[in-house]
């Protein structure tokens, strides 16, 4: 048998079992991004697109109309990511090194939750935190305070929305790379002398500073576009870029311009992926292959 005739039949079976996945990648991902990309470069009349090659959208970009919601976007983002690592770094190191059946168990109590669909949950937060809601009315009832506070549509009810939609994207990764991490080096810190502080400054903590980073990225980027976050918890008060996306495709009619922010977050995207992969991270921990 030749050569050619075993290539051949090699080909067939792996085309047969990557062409699926090829055909609903560009159908899915591929075409719908540069559908987007040269929808950036188009121009409107205020009614429909109009196909006029042009560089104003993102000219627009530097607004300083826009530019408030830029930075009131990195903001949110910051804090939401800070606190995700805050309280999500402690809760994996508490599971990783608990017993195998603890770890099971404080897996579903992440998990279960987020079964709901984030909206819902949302909403419940919302029956919690507004004037006449749950908290006020038992700190009302225990004469903490005299009057409701304000707490919903606020850019702390915005954080606390974000956070709590999130912090399974930190808590996991992080996880990860703790329960990943070579117990010897550890007893060699302590037989070093090193205390348990020291120990985790300076062995736990760098070796599974990946995982964290891989977690403040798959949180950061989606703070920016959660406009659904900022409907339900801010009232549409904290304005964020995917507020800002969403009125250019709806309100605005403005397609182009909507597009041209897209690619605004994907360039972003791309950059602290690439930054993320010149540390030294692995690329599986972000889901990329």
């Amino acid at each position: 048998m030749s050569n050619t005739v075993k290539k051949r039949r090699n080909t067939i079976p792996l085309l047969t079992t990557v062409s699926p996945v090829a055909i609903w990648l560009i159908l899915l991902v591929a075409a719908p991004l540069l559908y987007v990309f040269f929808l950036s470069f188009m121009a409107t009349d205020g009614y429909k697109v109009v196909i006029q090659f042009n560089l104003d959208n993102y000219k627009n970009l530097l607004n300083p109309t826009y530019i408030e919601i830029y930075v009131n976007s990195f903001i949110i983002a910051f804090f939401t990511t800070l606190i995700c690592i805050l309280l999500g770094y402690p809760f994996a190191y508490i599971m990783a090194n608990s017993t195998k059946k603890s770890k099971t168990i404080m897996m579903i109590m992440l998990m279960v939750p987020f079964w709901t669909n984030s909206l819902i949950r949302l909403n419940g937060w919302k029956t919690i935190l507004g004037k006449t809601g749950v908290l006020n009315s038992i700190l009302l009832n225990m004469g903490v305070i005299s009057e409701p506070l304000e707490i919903l549509y606020t850019r702390g009810a915005v954080l606390l929305g974000m956070v709590y939609t999130l912090i399974p994207y930190m808590i996991l990764p992080t996880f990860a790379s703790i329960d990943k991490l070579d117990g010897t080096l550890l007893e060699a810190s302590s037989d070093l002398g090193a205390n348990k502080l020291h120990t985790f400054l300076h062995v736990t903590l760098p070796l599974t500073f990946p995982g964290i980073f891989s977690g403040s990225i798959m949180i950061f980027i989606p703070s920016l576009g959660f406009f659904f976050v900022s409907d339900i918890m801010g009232g549409g008060k904290s304005q964020l870029i995917g507020n800002l996306i969403e009125n250019q495709f709806k309100a605005a009619n403005n397609w182009p311009f909507g597009a041209a922010l897209s690619m605004m977050l994907i360039a972003l995207i791309l950059i602290m992926v690439t930054v993320y992969k010149k540390s030294g991270g692995d690329m599986e921990d972000l889901g990329v292959m």
